[in-house]
Formats: structure tokens, C-alpha cells, sequence
């Protein structure tokens, strides 16, 4: 597609475009053909009931950096599937998600990705998701 800074800028302009991602505060902090690397800060909102990161956020960044992964070698996509498994409570300053393309073909797109505690390292979740393009 790309070089990784061309791959870079129209990632932030898609997630820059997308309303979720704007109001969770998702910053797309790396990229390259297959791959991406997305940033999260906690805020007290993102909490569930224990006080860890909700759920449901764990899967959207899951679910976007496997999206923006995928986009990196095939342009705009949809999830048809996407599947998370939950490893540990998600705790911490701030999350970083990272996404790899494990298959692209013409109709799709097979990515894995984690989600990690960004001081710690520690794993809290990790996932698999097929995409479809829609360029």
C-alpha cells in the first residue's frame, strides 16, 4: 500500500474520522504493511463496576487495531467477526493495542491482536477478528 509514515498519517485521518474512537481517546501510534500499534489513557469513565477497564473497551481496541491492521494492506474494512478473550483485569495508566494481519485475501482479512497494560506490559486480553474490505 504504503510506506509506514504515508500508512501512519491516513490512519490517524480515519481514526481521527471516527467518533468512538475520538471520544475513548484511541491514538494510533504505530504502523506498518500488516501491522499497528494503537494508545489508550485510562479515565475514570472506562471503569466497569470493580473499577478495571471495561470490557467493552477492551474489545473496541481489540477490534479497531485489527481493523487498521487490515486497512494497512487493503483499505477500508468491516468486522464480520471478532472474538476476545479476557486474561486479566485491566488496570493501569494507559492500554496499548497491537494488531498484526495474519491472512489478507480479495474478500477476508484475518488479523490477531492484544491488548496490554502500557507501563507493565502485562497481557489483559488478546483476540482474533475477520474483516471484509469494502474499498
Amino acid at each position: 500500500m504504503d510506506s509506514s509514515s504515508d500508512l501512519l498519517v491516513r490512519l490517524r485521518e480515519v481514526n481521527s474520522a471516527a467518533a468512538f474512537n475520538q471520544w475513548a481517546g484511541f491514538e494510533v501510534a504505530e504502523a506498518a504493511p500488516g501491522r499497528v500499534s494503537l494508545q489508550m489513557e485510562w479515565r475514570a469513565e472506562f471503569g466497569q463496576y470493580a473499577g478495571h477497564l471495561h470490557a467493552g473497551l477492551v474489545s473496541a481496541l481489540i477490534d479497531t487495531a485489527c481493523g487498521f491492521a487490515a486497512f494497512t494492506l487493503s483499505g477500508l474494512v468491516v468486522a464480520s467477526h471478532c472474538a476476545v478473550n479476557y486474561l486479566a483485569p485491566g488496570s493501569g495508566a494507559a492500554f496499548v493495542a497491537t494488531a498484526e494481519t495474519v491472512k489478507a485475501g480479495r474478500r477476508q482479512i484475518f488479523a490477531c491482536g492484544e491488548l496490554r497494560d502500557r507501563d507493565s506490559g502485562r497481557l489483559i486480553a488478546n483476540g482474533q477478528t475477520i474483516l471484509i474490505p469494502v474499498g
